[in-house]
């Protein structure tokens, strides 16, 4: 019956062309091709196809693809699971370490705290998945956390690669810690060195730069975690180790003999630290951010976590941050309008959480003066050589 049709139909265009020939007609027109359809979803890019060939995919991972395909965000699919997860680390004091009691504390662990506190009214519904640095990219990528806040570099490729930095709170740089009996003072002599350093980080690429810049012919002896570095280094492996100069601060704190260590004078590179959230969703980054500006603001206007008042205070921008009256955007973020509140209440403001884990009553990082200070705490006519951390403004 096929055979006939086709026969038939192709006799008719046969006459038809005949009897226009006859008849002294034009040619008929060239046919013209098929409409382009669009390409169909098995070329488009996914996720999956933008993970590193390396990650393996997991079960949360397939579990965010799932809920990101039924059209749900990221909020909602923490709320439904009432915790938030965060990627990080529990090796280096002041930024993610175990306390006497095993508790993880620490200025990175605080930040996944006040993002719990802000979307679910508890600090304490955190899960911290510990991750090397390699695995940073790729975790962050695949969407299988929902922060990444380990020590990370903020860098262009980064952030077109990996996902999105909420915002600088902590503005550090590189440097080198050596033995003293090296009888050296400054990087410039680390000659034909051996250095210990992280492998897969913004540290390595930097020794690279130092030592080819500078014709010293530094040998890198990397490792894949932070333990690793330490522990070669303090059994004499190498002749020095290689960090931002914070994390070489608080590793130091773990040395047999720290007097006899010293950090180097020279910062060889610009290491802005914050929170890294997964591409796609622009709600949940919002929130990050403005999760963020309000631990700053909150040390700004002076309200911290054993002053935050009852009522209005008749001073606008205090009452703005805690909702009592205005809006910083809480309803559009999917926010309470005392989410402030709770956020400060439960980690104190910026102030309070560097002191805690980074200041005086942690590893003793001056902040007074240096970069990590609030920009407000310059006075007007010296303005510009206030503190770097500042954030959008909360209105």
């Amino acid at each position: 019956m096929k055979r006939t049709i086709k026969y038939i139909a192709g006799a008719a265009l046969v006459a038809v062309l005949v009897g226009a020939m006859a008849c002294g007609q034009e040619e008929p027109p060239a046919p013209v091709a098929p409409a382009q359809t669009e390409p169909t979803a098995m070329a488009a890019p996914t996720e999956a196809m933008a993970m590193e060939a390396t990650a393996e995919p997991t079960a949360m991972m397939q579990e965010s693809t799932s809920m990101s395909n039924q059209g749900d965000s990221r909020l909602d699919a923490v709320r439904a699971r009432d915790e938030v997860i965060c990627a990080s680390r529990n090796d280096v004091p002041g930024y993610g370490f175990l306390d006497a009691s095993g508790n993880n504390v620490g200025f990175d662990i605080d930040l996944c705290r006040a993002l719990a506190a802000a979307v679910l009214g508890d600090p304490s519904k955190i899960q911290i998945r510990l991750i090397s640095a390699a695995e940073r990219g790729p975790t962050i990528q695949s969407g299988e956390v929902d922060m990444l806040v380990r020590t990370v570099t903020w860098t262009t490729s980064r952030d077109a690669q990996w996902g999105n930095y909420a915002q600088t709170m902590f503005y550090d740089g590189q440097g080198f810690m050596v033995n003293q009996s090296l009888g050296i003072s400054s990087a410039l002599e680390l000659q034909g060195a051996s250095v210990c350093v992280t492998q897969g980080t913004t540290t390595e690429l930097n020794l690279a730069d130092f030592s080819a810049q500078n014709g010293l012919n530094i040998e890198a002896l990397t490792f894949e975690d932070t333990a690793a570095v330490v522990a070669a280094y303090e059994s004499g492996q190498c002749d020095a180790f290689t960090n931002d100069r914070s994390q070489l601060a608080a590793l130091g704190t773990s040395l047999a003999n720290r007097a006899d260590h010293v950090i180097l004078p020279e910062t060889i590179s610009e290491e802005p630290l914050g929170p890294v959230v997964p591409h796609g969703d622009d709600q949940w980054f919002d929130i990050v951010k403005s999760v963020m500006a309000v631990l700053i603001y909150g040390e700004a206007y002076g309200v911290n976590s054993g002053s935050i008042p009852s009522a209005a205070t008749g001073d606008t921008k205090v009452d703005r941050l805690l909702g009592f009256e205005g809006s910083w955007g809480q309803e559009s973020l999917g926010l309470s309008d005392t989410a402030a509140q709770d956020v400060i209440r439960a980690v104190g403001n910026y102030g309070e959480i560097y002191d805690r884990n980074l200041g005086p009553s942690g590893i003793n990082l001056p902040r007074e003066g240096g970069r990590n200070a609030l920009w407000a705490d310059a006075s007007c006519q010296d303005c510009p050589k206030g503190g770097q951390i500042y954030a959008a403004p909360l209105r």
